[in-house]
């Protein structure tokens, strides 16, 4: 079995897309219609940037969709089709189109409503993350449970073994590292993002986005999603749309999600958008499956010849 599976907000980056565009016609073509779906040179400043832009939540997230699809029509074209899909958070949209569970039009305009709705509640309640690394998972919730006295604090993301991201309140973030640097852990990187994503501080965007994603067209998939807010394999629409609404001011359990894959039967996992995040990410989780990425058209090429 293939895996598809979709990175999230922190893979973007100047530049994201030119080569695979440039290389492939089919990507080109969702490039011109994500510019066209949105009303925006999304296409330049994903060329172009600058970065500050880019990295800003409302244009990262259909920037990354973007890219992600992108790809995907190129490796569909040359006749390759994932049995199941995950993505990483934002990700997750990237898989729904993979799956035939929602169209490229329709996600666009789900990620970039996503995306502003996160940044309005990042600047009004404030709040950051930080990947902590080198420290066990239960060593850090410890770690999350003493900073987060009084304030809101949270495990974000269980990624891998070594990475976990926690979120909440600037301060108690800040404890956190300083806490976990004391326990052990190896270093700590606070993340370039415009609030705390997946915890309580992101929960009135989960309210109003969850009404506004009942609206938006989400089908039956024709391969099964894991979600990760729970490490559920799902196929039917109502499940999918209510683990979408959950995941915005919940943990994403990455970790738990490939696991769930590779007892599913998966062998072979393609990362298919920028960067290689999450086939790094494999090589902790286990690294007796197959982790290929779709990173540039050298990339590409080589996952097509392996598996096409």
């Amino acid at each position: 079995m293939i895996a598809f599976i979709f990175p999230g907000q922190g893979s973007q980056y100047v530049g994201m897309g030119a080569d695979v565009a440039e290389q492939y016609a089919a990507a080109a073509m969702v490039i011109e219609q994500a510019d066209a779906v949105l009303g925006i040179e999304l296409s330049r400043l994903m060329r172009e940037g600058p970065a500050e832009e880019l990295t800003a939540t409302e244009a990262a997230q259909p920037a990354l969709l973007t890219h992600s699809v992108a790809v995907l029509r190129v490796l569909k074209a040359k006749g390759l089709q994932p049995d199941v899909v995950a993505g990483h958070s934002l990700g997750e949209y990237s898989a729904l189109v993979a799956a035939g569970a929602l169209d490229f039009e329709n996600a666009l305009r789900l990620v970039r409503h996503r995306g502003e709705l996160m940044a309005e509640d990042g600047q009004r309640v404030g709040g950051t993350m930080a990947a902590i690394i080198g420290l066990e998972k239960k060593k850090v919730e410890a770690v999350v449970e003493e900073a987060g006295s009084g304030q809101v604090l949270v495990v974000a993301n269980y990624n891998c073994p070594g990475q976990v991201v926690v979120s909440g309140a600037v301060s108690a973030v800040q404890q956190a590292c300083e806490l976990a640097k004391q326990r052990g852990a190896k270093g700590s990187i606070l993340l370039k993002v415009s609030g705390a994503f997946h915890s309580p501080l992101m929960t009135g965007t989960a309210q109003r986005f969850g009404e506004y994603l009942h609206q938006a067209g989400i089908s039956d998939a024709r391969v099964p999603i894991v979600s990760n807010v729970d490490a559920t394999a799902r196929s039917d629409a109502s499940g999918i749309v209510r683990a979408l609404a959950r995941q915005i001011n919940h943990s994403i359990h990455w970790e738990e999600s490939v696991r769930r894959m590779i007892e599913m039967g998966v062998e072979v996992f393609v990362e298919v958008g920028p960067k290689r995040v999450l086939t790094r990410m494999l090589d902790k989780i286990d690294d007796t499956v197959g982790a290929m990425d779709t990173s540039d058209g050298k990339a590409i090429e080589e996952v097509v010849a392996k598996l096409a």
